[in-house]
This record gives structure tokens, sequence and C-alpha cells, in this order.
């Protein structure tokens, strides 16, 4: 049995899709599992309540773990008594960063791994960029035929696909030739916001334009969507990413045996969350 934690996310959802057709028995843990699919195996889970570990990990074997940092130690233990031998981490590449343990958005994802370093069972770590799925937060102002405001208009990203995030996940679920290690995920390329900006206009066919704004308007105006914090976070990140490619990787190849799948995939795939 398969643990998918973090059910209602994309990720997760792709994942279970992928190991339910290969026939794997799957179970789906979520804050709210009633609002799951119809049909689909769900069981309360909140990483941030060891209250509900027990039952979500009863006779499973692996699980796919959404960083949540709050209760790992007792996540761990509780899948140690349950019998579990190997966890998929959904971590970050912002880990990386030099300053991950003073930026917000980073140190979550780094204090899940190292909540994990000591774990009795094989622990992998899956570091995916930036989810071309971000660009999500754009679509309304697009549909509103108003300008993407951005603080940071040449900072790049390295834009992936959820779907290549599950693919990998799946690899390491079902796989045994590369467990145990820790992959950094990104698209097939770095691309700064302007340049996806103007994909979006490509592939979707409608005109997507930029308001260069301060970060400190872009915050307020994010601040009913973002805590300060992790608005602070974010900005910190692209300031740093401003006119700096992203170095990329070909680890979704190697896990999935396909490259990565291109922004224009994604905004093709998603079109029609950009229409009025």
């Amino acid at each position: 049995m398969i643990l998918i934690t973090g059910g209602r996310g994309a990720v997760a959802t792709n994942l279970s899709s992928l190991l339910r057709a290969d026939g794997y028995a799957v179970r789906i843990g979520s804050q709210r599992p009633e609002q799951l699919p119809t049909g689909v195996p769900a069981v309360a889970c909140d990483l941030r309540d060891p209250a509900t570990f027990a039952a979500a990990l009863d006779g499973v074997t692996s699980v796919f773990l959404y960083a949540e940092p709050e209760c790992s130690t007792e996540f761990v233990s509780a899948a140690t008594k349950a019998g579990v031998d190997h966890i998929v981490l959904l971590s970050s590449s912002a880990v990386l960063d030099p300053a991950a343990v003073t930026n917000p958005v980073a140190k979550s994802h780094l204090d899940a791994e190292l909540g994990l370093a000591d774990a009795p069972m094989t622990v992998s770590v899956l570091r995916p960029g930036a989810f071309a799925s971000n660009a999500r937060g754009w679509s309304f102002a697009i549909k509103a035929d108003r300008p993407v405001s951005l603080p940071y208009p040449n900072a790049y990203t390295d834009p992936i696909h959820e779907r290549d995030v599950a693919e990998c996940a799946h690899a390491l679920l079902t796989k045994p030739d590369h467990r145990g290690g820790v992959y950094t995920l990104t698209g097939p390329q770095t691309l700064t916001f302007t340049a996806q900006i103007e994909l979006v206009t490509e592939v979707i066919g409608r005109t997507a334009t930029i308001a260069h704004v301060t970060p400190d308007a872009w915050k307020q105006e994010m601040a009913e969507f973002i805590p300060a914090r992790y608005a602070d976070g974010l900005l910190d990140y692209w300031r740093r990413c401003d006119g700096v490619p992203t170095p990329i990787t070909d680890t979704v190849t190697t896990l999935t045996s396909h490259p990565a799948r291109a922004f224009t995939t994604w905004l093709e795939d998603h079109a029609p969350e950009f229409s009025a």
C-alpha cells in the first residue's frame, strides 16, 4: 500500500492516477478527505496532527510525503511503527540557496528534509524548482485584460510541469534503481518572467502584458493571498534571480526516460484557465 499525502494537490492527484493505472494499491491522505473525488480511497491525514498518522499509515509500505516539518519526528516514528520502508519527500530546490535558513519559503522545506535525515527507512528527496503552475496566479489579471504586476520581470525561473514531478515520484516509488537519492528537478528551459508572459500571449491567444511594480507595491497587492513573511521570501529569491539564469538539470529524463515538458505544454494543458 502506498500512502500519498497532500492528496488534493496537483502532484498528488497526478501521482495517484499513475499508480492506480498501474494497479498499485493507493491511499490518499488529506486534511479534508471528504473533498476528494468519489471513488478515491481517502483517509484523514493532517501532517500537523500526529493523531491522524497511525490510521493513515496502517498497512502502508511506501509514502509520498508533502514537506511539512512541524511534526516530522512524529511522522517518522509512526511510519517506522507501521513498517514503512520508503519515503519520497517532495521538497524544493530552494533549499540549495545559501540563504535558505533565513528564507521562510526555503526553510520549511529544509526543515522537512532535516526531519527525515535520521529516519531508519530509505528516503528519496525530490527538489523541484519553480512549478509551471505558478503562472496560474497571473490568470486573473489576464482574464480581466489587466497587466500582470511583477516586481522583477527579468528574474529567471525553471518552470516544471507538475506531471513531470509526479512521474519522477512514480518512478522512485515503483522502481528500486534510484531510491535513496536526492534529485533536483527543473523544466527544460530557464525563462524570465517576461519571456513566460510572452509565451502566455503566444499559446493562449490572449494578450498578456506586464506592469513593472515595486516590491512593496507587489507585496501590498498580494497581501490577501500571501502572508507577509512568505511574500518577503519570494521577493528575496526573485531579487537574487534577477538577470541570472537558473541551472537546468536532466533529472526528469534520468528518472522517467523522457525529457521534461516545456512551459508551453503546461500552458496548452491549462489554456481554459486563462479564458474569461
